[in-house]
């Protein structure tokens, strides 16, 4: 039989697994018996976790959310991606990346050796592209998604606007860094996306409503970025051959489609804001250069070409 110590992370773990253990089967699994299951309950209970006992015909326990944080319970790869996700937390642009960093200190010193070993040998370089922006209030995104939770009409004040925004928020998402709200304006009848780190909330919030039928929300969001409603498709698309492999320019193509037509020639076919944009974005691949089509790409090119004649005259 396990030491009480033991049987008591034992008996933590298996409440953790699932809503609701009947008392005789959590003596089955832990090899004892219900009335020690009972004593060891108690034990539990005294250390802060908050355990309910469930009602029914054989009994049974439930691991409630307190008000207060006991000590947690994690296997050994559940405290490494832990520990990852800390690390990573300083380009989430969400306001936390001090305290992540206190929450990972305070995990690795309680972490045995062994496991200690591994996260040291997983220090995570980020490029964080966050700090570009201004970050998100941490705050500001616990309103933003209790409203979204809860379904309630919230209204908040958007720098650069002179009237204060009533929505049904819908989604908080990241993109590129930035955290946005995807919610219905009220006022101006249509799916909209607003930059969190610009969002003043206004209490209280509004009444409960129903969700509008919005699809696909990552199509939505790209497209809303990409310059068009919902197809997630950009303005401008453009088909060119290059005179490079293709293996040189697929890790470079981002959503674009590469062909390969020989050993040093490749189809590109690629989409961006505008015309210009798109030429100057081929025009990075630095090799001649054969347009397919359509038209509008040929005179960006053209016009790319006279302007930078121009700025090296």
């Amino acid at each position: 039989m396990l030491k009480t110590s033991a049987r008591l992370l034992s008996l933590l773990s298996l409440l953790q697994v699932r809503r609701d253990w009947p008392g005789a089967l959590l003596a089955e699994r832990l090899e004892i018996s219900p009335r020690t299951v009972r004593r060891d309950v108690d034990r539990l209970r005294e250390l802060g976790y908050p355990i309910a006992a469930v009602k029914g015909p054989d009994g049974g326990y439930r691991l409630d959310a307190g008000t207060d944080l006991p000590p947690l319970l994690f296997d050994d790869e559940q405290a490494v991606a832990l520990a990852i996700a800390l690390q990573s937390a300083a380009t989430s642009g969400a306001g936390i990346e001090e305290a992540a960093a206190r929450a990972l200190n305070t995990v690795r010193q309680v972490m045995p050796a062994r496991l200690r070993r591994r996260i040291d040998t997983l220090q995570i370089t980020t490029v964080e592209r966050a700090r570009l922006y201004p970050p998100a209030d941490s705050g500001v995104l616990t309103v933003l998604g209790a409203a979204v939770h809860a379904r309630e009409v919230l209204r908040f004040d958007y720098a650069g606007a002179e009237a204060p925004r009533r929505v049904e928020p819908h989604h908080l998402l990241t993109w590129g860094g930035r955290w946005y709200l995807v919610a219905w304006d009220l006022d101006r009848d249509d799916w909209r996306t607003f930059r969190a780190d610009r969002v003043t909330p206004r209490t209280p919030s509004g009444p409960r409503f129903t969700p509008r039928e919005l699809g696909d929300v990552a199509a939505f969001v790209a497209g809303r970025f990409q310059g068009v409603d919902g197809s997630g498709d950009w303005p401008c698309r453009g088909e060119v051959i290059l005179s490079l492999p293709a293996a040189d320019v697929s890790p470079f193509a981002r959503d674009g489609v590469v062909e390969e037509l020989g050993p040093d020639r490749c189809r590109l076919i690629l989409g961006s804001w505008s015309w210009p944009g798109l030429a100057a974005s081929i025009g990075r691949f630095d090799a001649d250069i054969e347009v397919v089509g359509p038209l509008e790409l040929k005179d960006a090119f053209a016009h790319l070409a006279r302007r930078y004649a121009k700025a090296s005259g």
